[in-house]
């Protein structure tokens, strides 16, 4: 894993938009909709598995906000003491105890101020969407000398109970101290403890059944060696096996698999192996003592990637035909895969198409629904079996003029679509509909206008909600436009004494109207198209102010007139 600090930086003005395409049918094909953005460095999703169906979303920085059922944001969770964070440090992981509607107990994953893994223990407020912070339980500390980077950081609890969490080797370039190889150190392993039980000064207890309960030479916390950077690694949630992705050296990622009956007690390989290819095979096995990956690919952002994020074996209703998929990500080339077993041989399906960058992680929501952040965008995008909505948006832009933003998006191969919905938000977090369009339909691409209200707004949010014909949507990405508007006159002289309106328009509207002071209208003219000067006759006007009006659909600009 290697994080971008940078924080999600909303275009203003103008975005373009990689096309988005929709098709039914062969092998499902993935989509990503984003469903909440301005997030700050978000590296793991969560649910508490509580009936709530929640989002709690980690981030980078110690913060950990939730958000309800349809992404609304509701609160900051918790911000977690004693972190550090930066690179590779901070707040890493998060996993709610199997028991959480009774208990209230939640854990979390980060690097201390001295650079150390730690795991500590909260418990809920009485309010249920506020952690709270003072009843923080230091579970265990895992020295981290030297290195920043190779923190590991997912923190799961297995069928059986237990919390399984994975930890890197410790960083620097390929395994200095042999960490990984090193049964005596907890880093580079899956570790396996129980934390209801305490034992003499410790906050956990050792399963006795972990693999080297009775080995002098290995940790008894360790279940699992020979892992390099496991940054993010998961169980399939009906099945119990486990999947881990682990971060490569100069040349491969991988992804190895293990039933659940078979997931105890074995060595990974690193740094003996980086994939499936030797690296450093001093003082190593034969090959045959190692768990190869079922899957590597090169370090090429062609077919391959530079940093493989983990996800998750699809087990939600809302889409069967992903129904058994493992899907992950890589981090640095946004390159997607698609893994099954069918009759114990692989199929790896490298995915088609343009996707988002830097996803960090994957997460689950408590009825199987797949989600994946982007730490560089600070967005949470829903994952999705692609529709039979063939769309593709080419560009989606905004534009602000006295008060006016002008919003236009253009598309191409439209098939399917019932209408655009335009949602406006003035926080980027809780957006409302402000109009709609009906869709046209055309293959050959269609272009649309709207214009909205910027009166005393000085930032506004847009995204457009694509519908189709079956009711299925998805939506835009978001825009941003500032309005650093000032009430300009479009008429000049404001001083009519000829008799004719000199008006001179930006952008195009459909009609000037001429109203009197009194609200009686005096006149209107049909100006759809038209954009430069434009003049008005207004022959017969008595001396006097009057307001002229600028409309188009439901917006308007106005400005103060006097004939003399």
């Amino acid at each position: 894993m290697k994080p971008n600090r940078n924080i999600y930086k909303t275009v203003f003005l103008f975005i373009f938009l990689a096309p988005v395409c929709f098709n039914l049918f062969g092998q499902p094909v993935l989509n990503y909709k984003q469903v909440i953005t301005s997030l700050t460095s978000p590296v793991d999703i969560a649910n508490a598995n509580d009936g709530s169906k929640r989002l709690f979303i980690v981030q980078q920085n110690g913060i950990i906000k939730v958000f309800d059922s349809l992404f609304n944001y509701i609160d900051d969770f918790i911000t977690v003491p004693g972190i550090s964070a930066g690179g590779e440090r901070g707040l890493l992981s998060m996993a709610f105890h199997p028991d959480y509607r009774n208990n209230g107990f939640f854990f979390v994953y980060y690097t201390n101020p001295s650079g150390n893994i730690e795991i500590a223990r909260f418990k809920v407020s009485s309010d249920p969407n506020i952690g709270d912070a003072s009843s923080k339980l230091v579970i265990i500390t895992i020295p981290h000398p030297g290195a920043a980077n190779h923190n590991g950081g997912k923190l799961n609890f297995g069928h059986d109970g237990y919390l399984y969490f994975a930890t890197g080797d410790g960083g620097s370039g390929g395994d200095p101290p042999n960490n990984a190889q090193t049964g005596s150190s907890l880093l580079g392993k899956m570790l396996r403890i129980d934390i209801d039980h305490l034992s003499g000064t410790f906050n956990y207890s050792i399963p006795p059944d972990n693999p080297y309960v009775n080995d002098p030479l290995i940790a008894d916390e360790v279940w699992a060696t020979g892992l390099r950077n496991p940054w993010r690694w998961s169980f399939d949630r009906i099945t119990g096996d486990m999947w881990i992705a682990d971060v490569g050296q100069g040349a491969w990622e991988e992804i190895n698999f293990r039933k659940a009956t078979e997931t105890k007690g074995v060595n990974y390989g690193w740094r003996c192996y980086e994939g499936t290819h030797a690296y450093n095979t001093t003082g190593c096995q034969t090959p045959e003592n190692y768990i190869p990956p079922v899957f590597d690919y090169p370090h090429n952002a062609a077919t391959g990637g530079f940093v493989v994020t983990g996800g998750y074996v699809y087990r939600g209703t809302e889409y069967p035909s992903l129904n058994g998929y493992y899907i992950c990500a890589d981090y640095a080339s946004a390159n997607q895969w698609m893994i099954s077993d069918s009759a114990n041989t692989w199929i790896i399906k490298k995915q088609e198409g343009i996707f988002p960058g830097s996803i960090s992680s994957f997460g689950e929501g408590e009825e199987g629904k797949l989600y994946a952040c982007s730490l560089s965008a600070g967005v949470v995008y829903k994952i999705e079996a692609i529709t039979d909505v063939q769309f593709q948006l080419l560009s989606f832009t905004g534009k602000v003029r006295n008060n006016i933003t002008s919003i236009k998006w253009a598309t191409s191969g439209e098939q399917n679509l019932q209408q655009f919905e335009l949602e406006a938000s003035n926080d980027s977090i809780r957006f409302q509909k402000i109009g709609a369009l009906t869709a046209q339909n055309q293959i050959a691409g269609s272009f649309y206008t709207f214009d909205d209200n910027l009166k005393n707004i000085q930032k506004r949010f847009y995204r457009l909600k694509i519908i189709s014909n079956d009711e299925r949507w998805d939506y835009s990405k978001t825009i941003a436009v500032l309005n650093n508007s000032t009430d300009n006159n479009f008429i000049y002289p404001s001083l009519v004494n000829d008799h004719i309106i000199h008006c001179f328009i930006d952008d195009s509207y459909d009609y000037v109207q001429v109203v009197g002071m009194n609200g009686s209208l005096l006149q209107k003219k049909n100006i759809s198209g038209l954009t430069g000067r434009v003049d008005i006759p207004i022959p017969g006007f008595a001396k006097g102010i009057y307001i002229v009006r600028l409309s188009k659909n439901n917006n308007h600009l106005f400005q103060k007139i006097l004939v003399y």
